[in-house]
């Protein structure tokens, strides 16, 4: 699916109740999503089963945070994220996702599977909306993806020295 679809700027909410779920195989690719999830992205099961999860990825979302979330998935941990992701539409919608490795009966990744929360509203709007804008603008100071990674990477990592924390704490304490 290489469909470019331009951001609105409109928010789209989903309720508290909701749980917004995909699996995906270990090269991310959508194996499976529920109907939450596909009524919040405006996309079709046939639409998103056998694409690359980062099709509903927003353009604003910081590349330093999946970086940070594949690293401590490589570990084997689960992780958690603020994400923000686009619809069909071009509306966007905010999650707080816990992505959790998959395995098979020998202890092997196979994939990975992501059920998502509606986020903390405050959080997103006075801490999580204004770092992702940071680490954007950091990143496209960089022609070079890893460069651009790298140094949103290095301020995130600055950010969480000077708290004293890990990025799972943090993330967490929001």
């Amino acid at each position: 699916m290489t469909i470019t679809i331009s951001p609105t700027g409109i928010e789209k909410q989903f309720g508290e109740s909701e749980i917004l779920v995909s699996r995906t195989d270990k090269d991310g690719y959508i194996t499976y999503c529920n109907a939450f999830f596909r009524d919040i992205t405006g996309y079709a099961n046939k639409s998103l089963v056998g694409q690359p999860h980062n099709c509903v990825r927003h353009p604003e979302m910081p590349r330093s945070i999946f970086k940070f979330l594949w690293d401590g998935l490589e570990e084997r941990r689960d992780m958690f994220a603020y994400m923000q992701n686009l619809t069909t539409t071009g509306d966007h919608y905010w999650t707080f996702a816990r992505v959790t490795p998959s395995r098979n009966d020998k202890g092997e990744v196979v994939g990975y599977e992501a059920s998502r929360r509606a986020p903390n509203r405050t959080a997103v709007r006075e801490v999580i909306a204004p770092l992702y804008k940071t680490l954007c603008d950091i990143e496209n100071r960089f022609d070079d993806e890893e460069q651009a990674v790298e140094a949103g990477c290095a301020h995130l990592n600055g950010l969480l020295q000077e708290k004293s924390t890990s990025y799972r704490r943090f993330v967490l304490s929001l």
